[in-house]
């Protein structure tokens, strides 16, 4: 319980660090698996939008060129919010320079469960405002533990993970010659198979989970989804809500 209230902290260790990749992984396989259920797109990474963005720009059709473009840069806002957010915070000297992201997080999902029948109009884009909230979401959620982790963990798409951990698993299966000397050996990363085992293990079980609750409940699923991103983000708000307060008064 003590390690959770500490997963959004300012201070980070190894183990801290992965139990909230292992957190956030979970929840983008849910929020992608939910956003494909409501709007039939995976927005969680961007790889496929990005090859729908050139694809379309050479047949000429506008519509699914715009849809790709819009969801590439409401992506890319949700990064750079985080950015501003984390370096406002330290700037001033804040504990919550990740629980800010996360906060706002939180509350992006509660407007996407609240409000989610009203937000399939169109856009200029050519998609659903869904697809433009999820997708800023996603770029938003990723930043954070870019950030934390210094680009070592990713949590909204998986084929990074899933090549680091071919590798690593290339390494398991390698035959060292007898003859070889020492200090060559090949030699699996214990520690990163067992992270990218976990991010993919806790992405695919939050795939699941999200199905399962956007079949049977609807956007009311996201509730749970945001209250611990929320659950999350409170110790750091708190200790610098206190500290302000013992300044101020």
């Amino acid at each position: 319980m003590r390690r959770f209230r500490h997963l959004a902290g300012q201070h980070r260790t190894p183990s801290i660090n992965r139990l909230l990749g292992g957190l956030l992984a979970f929840n983008a396989g849910a929020i992608n698996a939910g956003g494909f259920l409501v709007v039939g797109m995976y927005t969680s990474h961007m790889t496929g939008f990005a090859s729908m963005l050139a694809d379309n720009l050479i047949l000429g059709n506008i519509g699914l060129l715009l849809g790709a473009l819009g969801t590439l840069l409401a992506f890319v806002a949700g990064a750079g919010t985080t950015a501003v957010q984390v370096n406002w915070a330290r700037q001033h000297h804040l504990r919550s320079e990740y629980a800010l992201p996360l906060l706002l997080e939180a509350g992006l999902l509660l407007v996407f469960g609240l409000l989610g029948a009203t937000l399939n109009r169109q856009t200029p884009f050519a998609v659903p405002l869904t697809v433009l909230v999820l997708a800023y979401t996603m770029g938003l959620q990723n930043a954070v533990v870019s950030k934390i982790s210094a680009s070592q963990i990713r949590t909204t798409h998986m084929t990074g993970v899933i090549t680091d951990l071919g590798i690593e698993l290339g390494k398991v299966f390698y035959w060292n010659r007898t003859k070889t000397a020492a200090d060559s050996h090949v030699r699996a990363n214990r520690i990163k198979l067992k992270l990218y085992s976990m991010l993919l293990a806790s992405f695919m079980a939050g795939g699941v989970v999200g199905a399962a609750g956007f079949k049977y409940l609807g956007f009311i699923w996201v509730l749970p989804m945001a209250t611990i991103l929320l659950l999350l983000s409170l110790p750091p708000l708190h200790a610098d809500l206190m500290r302000y307060l013992r300044r101020h008064y």
